[in-house]
């Protein structure tokens, strides 16, 4: 690749490229033949395509601000598939020290094909509004109006930060094609990055020099992609951003006469994060954790039943506000005043707890999945969003996290299992590997009984335990009413009497009543039925005809049972039994089975899907195919009900 520099200006530097020159920076005019595309040469069914995005992170000398400016065209073409696209949300930040980010010089239309011109509406600023996602974030909101299918939306907008640290990470691939995608980052000499650049896809444009910029020497990193088709998403992937091409940036040095590093070991972050007022000053508030240890772990011998019940005061006394974070936002005095705080707040005062029973606890700081996963060549505390508590007893560490109601030891939401936390114990930082080897079930329980009328009732039970007992509670309490309308959606039933609740124990349970009068086929003195019910597996998760790229992730082993206790009418008898079924893989990883039991009047049906690890490589794809096949094919067998003479 053959980089040739034509200008010394930061907007329109030209590079050759196997002698076609490209110019960063410099959006093409307006075209009113985009108002005309009806689909994408990329992908003809993808709802939306960027037609144009640029990134651009400066250092503006004047003022040491980092300089974040972006622009957007994207083409429209199915607006009811392409809601992301509807509204624009950028996030500013600040810290306690009050320094925050702005935004500057917003400009945003909507262009639409009338009587053959384009015509533009612009994006009023009635329409801005905020929400304070915490206490150091806040989203400025724009809705895009008069948006069609057909619609051409256009923004660019700057902001302002004091935040020289972390440059926030641009993904490239999106789930949009693009045509063409640019990311740039100038900074002065002086001020120095590590570039982190992950993923598969190569710029098809690539600069990456010194040179004299502003009348003063910049290293700039310029990335130029054409012609990017949509990401790809598959199932049973807990974070595809972990596997798209992206790039981040955080500060190596500055030198302003003198060299000063950021670059830093795991270590030196344990030694700041042990000075900082918002972590390790507050842990050494001990005198707040020391009232309620002694008659907590009064009359316990071992230390494991100290740290389960200490566990258990804190995470029933304090109750989770939703911020994460690895910093305290108002402080444990504050949380134990108002019995409410952030991640930090909760289970820092967890660790003090634990200590002040004389147990080996320690932070353990991560990256919740939705965050990505951490950076293991280039240890930064930017990309940590999270901290739990872990306890060391004979050389083995138990894993808390005061946040969940639900939880126990090592059943942790299934948010914290992302391969990596950093122990920052007092005396060593260590890299811990975390993998979730507690096993989730799912029991779902059908009582219920053929009427003379042909129709069937019954109750339903939809029981979880463990990791995704955990995640199905998260889902309840985001909107109870759209979790309780899944039921009838999914099988197509009126459910009735919906109750859903956690149980004492952890586990979350659902049961309703149903009446169903379309399960049954009856011809002549027959009835026709599936004696699994609403219960059958009807597809297969395991559909995907292209070779599969990323490893296969269902965060928790599990096993699922599915059982029918189905009554009927003594005045018929079964034609003939399901055949029973039982596949397993040669190391036992993966098991199905399916039996089909008569007792009385009565027919049993018991499905079984266990899976023993919480993750496999892809290689294993072809292998769970074909055990979701087979329990398809096993759970869709139908019987005859013959009526007596």
């Amino acid at each position: 690749m053959k980089k040739n520099l034509l200008t010394a200006f930061c907007f329109g530097i030209l590079i050759s490229v196997n002698g076609q020159k490209h110019e960063f920076l410099d959006p093409p005019k307006f075209d009113n033949a985009d108002l005309s595309k009806v689909k994408s040469t990329l992908d003809e069914n993808a709802p939306a395509e960027i037609l144009y995005k640029s990134v651009h992170f400066n250092i503006d000398t004047s003022t040491g601000n980092l300089k974040k400016n972006v622009f957007y065209r994207v083409k429209i073409y199915d607006k009811d598939k392409a809601e992301d696209w509807l509204n624009l949300e950028i996030p500013l930040f600040k810290n306690a020290g009050g320094d925050e980010e702005t935004l500057s010089k917003m400009k945003a239309f909507v262009y639409n094909l009338e009587n053959g011109a384009a015509a533009s509406t612009k994006v009023d600023k009635s329409s801005k509004y905020k929400s304070k996602e915490s206490k150091y974030t806040t989203i400025t909101k724009f809705a895009f109006p008069n948006v069609k299918n057909g619609s051409v939306i256009e923004y660019q907008y700057e902001v302002l930060s004091p935040f020289l640290y972390s440059v926030p990470q641009i993904i490239i691939e999106s789930d949009a094609p693009s045509l063409y995608t640019e990311y740039i980052l100038d900074s002065p000499s002086h001020i120095a990055y590590n570039v982190n650049y992950t993923g598969s896809l190569a710029p098809k444009y690539r600069m990456v020099e010194e040179k004299t910029m502003y009348g003063m020497p910049f290293k700039t990193y310029r990335f130029g992609y054409e012609n990017l088709k949509g990401f790809k998403t598959e199932k049973f992937v807990k974070n595809d951003r972990n596997y798209r091409t992206k790039v981040s940036a955080e500060l190596h040095s500055t030198n302003f006469g003198q060299l000063k590093m950021y670059s830093s070991s795991w270590e030196e972050i344990k030694e700041k994060l042990y000075k900082d007022d918002d972590f390790g000053e507050e842990l050494k508030k001990t005198k707040l954790a020391k009232e309620n240890v002694t008659s907590i772990i009064s009359g316990l011998n071992s230390d494991t039943e100290k740290a389960d019940a200490i566990f258990k005061y804190v995470k029933n006394t304090f109750t989770w506000n939703k911020d994460r974070g690895v910093y305290t936002e108002d402080g444990i005095k504050k949380l134990v005043e108002t019995k409410t705080g952030n991640a930090a707040e909760i289970n820092l005062f967890l660790i003090m707890m634990l200590r002040e029973a004389g147990l080996k606890a320690d932070p353990l700081v991560i990256s919740t999945v939705d965050n990505g996963l951490i950076n293991l060549v280039s240890p930064s505390i930017v990309g940590m969003n999270f901290v739990i508590a872990a306890v060391k007893i004979k050389d083995r560490y138990y894993l808390y996290d005061a946040t969940a109601k639900q939880g126990s030891v090592n059943n942790l939401p299934p948010r914290d299992w992302n391969q990596y936390g950093v122990l920052m114990a007092k005396e060593k930082a260590t890299l811990l590997q975390m993998e979730n080897a507690t096993t989730s079930f799912n029991y779902l329980t059908t009582e219920a009984k053929i009427n003379e009328d042909g129709s069937i009732s019954g109750t339903y039970t939809d029981k979880d335990t463990g990791s995704y007992a955990m995640f199905v509670k998260e889902s309840y309490d985001e909107n109870a009413e759209k979790y309780k309308k899944q039921y009838k959606d999914n099988y197509s039933i009126d459910f009735t009497g919906i109750e859903s609740k956690a149980l004492e124990n952890g586990d979350f349970e659902s049961t309703m009543k149903f009446t169903s009068d379309n399960l049954i086929d009856k011809v002549g003195k027959k009835m026709i039925i599936n004696p699994m019910l609403f219960l059958n597996k009807n597809s297969n998760e395991f559909d995907q005809t292209d070779e599969r790229k990323y490893d296969i992730d269902f965060i928790s082993s599990f096993t699922k049972v599915k059982k029918v206790t189905l009554e009927i009418p003594e005045d018929y008898t079964i034609e003939a039994m399901p055949k029973s079924k039982k596949i397993v893989t040669q190391d036992k990883e993966i098991e199905y089975s399916y039996i089909a039991e008569q007792k009385g009047n009565k027919l049993e049906i018991i499905s079984t899907t266990k899976i023993v690890s919480p993750d496999y490589p892809k290689e294993y794809y072809p292998a769970f195919k074909q055990i979701w096949e087979t329990a398809s094919k096993s759970e869709n067998q139908v019987i005859s009900l013959i009526k007596k003479s």
